[in-house]
């Protein structure tokens, strides 16, 4: 959870109230703000800049457009330097009061289970995408790709390969 309060972003929302009057509102935090994120960072440098609208499609699908667009701070796994990874999303997530619901969304929805009382948290939302979002093994795109020769040692061109103890065994 979120632990900074955002200005200009309520903490919670009420998500059945906010698709039926189709609110929506954007903002800005800061990458401190976003607790379970911070540990995948190389620092909380940056900010990253969101949408949230709220409502329905033709179908009568209770949705919520996310669009959020960040530079996230990450270390290299090739070059352990810092880069600026850049992110943006683009997700409608269709919103469901029950998991069975989920079979009714249309493809291009991602099921987000509202809880009972209907209370979303945002920024909680925009941070679950940026975890999504990160990389399994981060790389700079102007990192060189290392390319190591293992070449066989003295030992295995000597005819001493992994069976050379097998083949004792069997002479005696």
């Amino acid at each position: 959870m979120s632990e900074q309060r955002v200005p200009g972003v309520p903490e919670q929302v009420d998500a059945w109230r906010m698709v039926e009057a189709r609110r929506g509102f954007s903002g800005q935090a800061p990458l401190a703000a976003l607790t379970r994120l911070r540990d995948s960072l190389e620092d909380v440098e940056g900010e990253v800049r969101f949408a949230l609208d709220f409502g329905t499609d033709a179908l009568q699908v209770a949705y919520v457009d996310l669009d959020v667009e960040v530079a996230l701070p990450l270390q290299c796994q090739r070059s352990l330097r810092r880069f600026l990874q850049p992110v943006r999303i683009r997700q409608r997530l269709g919103l469901i009061r029950r998991e069975s619901d989920e079979a009714a969304l249309p493809a291009e929805c991602e099921p987000l289970l509202v809880p009972a009382d209907g209370l979303l948290r945002p920024l909680d939302l925009v941070e679950d995408e940026l975890i999504l979002a990160l990389p399994v093994v981060p790389v700079a795109p102007d990192s060189e790709a290392v390319e190591l020769d293992f070449a066989p040692g003295a030992e295995e061109t000597a005819g001493r390969g992994a069976f050379a103890a097998l083949a004792g065994w069997k002479k005696s």
